[in-house]
């Protein structure tokens, strides 16, 4: 489901860290109170991450009810704006990217040399 996004209208990234052993009604304030956003608007997508920046949290109001996702990347981390200055609009092609660990906004490929392939 997070990595998919399918019928997400938006996508807001939360800058800074964020606890998150905070659950659904502490997210909820966060969106509330800091960004003056409503956090009970249909198909957008809250994305939160922790100090370590190797998990993330998602929020997202389905009508009904809250949702409440959490993913943990098993090696490397998310690279997540610190500050509302590195904050940009994702694509849905660049939050796919995000899911998988890459760097949306700027992708860092390495050349590979045929002495490193062995």
């Amino acid at each position: 489901m997070l990595a998919e996004a399918h019928g997400i209208t938006k996508i807001i990234i939360v800058c800074g860290t964020t606890d998150l052993r905070k659950g659904i009604d502490g997210l909820a304030a966060i969106v509330k109170l800091q960004y003056n956003l409503n956090p009970f608007e249909k198909n957008l997508l809250f994305l939160f991450c922790g100090k370590r920046s190797d998990r993330i949290k998602a929020l997202l109001w389905e009508g009904d009810g809250f949702l409440l996702l959490y993913k943990r990347l098993e090696g490397g981390s998310f690279s997540w704006p610190r500050s509302p200055s590195e904050a940009v609009v994702l694509s849905k092609g660049q939050y796919s990217d995000l899911m998988k660990g890459l760097n949306p906004v700027k992708p860092r490929i390495r050349e590979v040399t045929p002495s490193r392939l062995f």
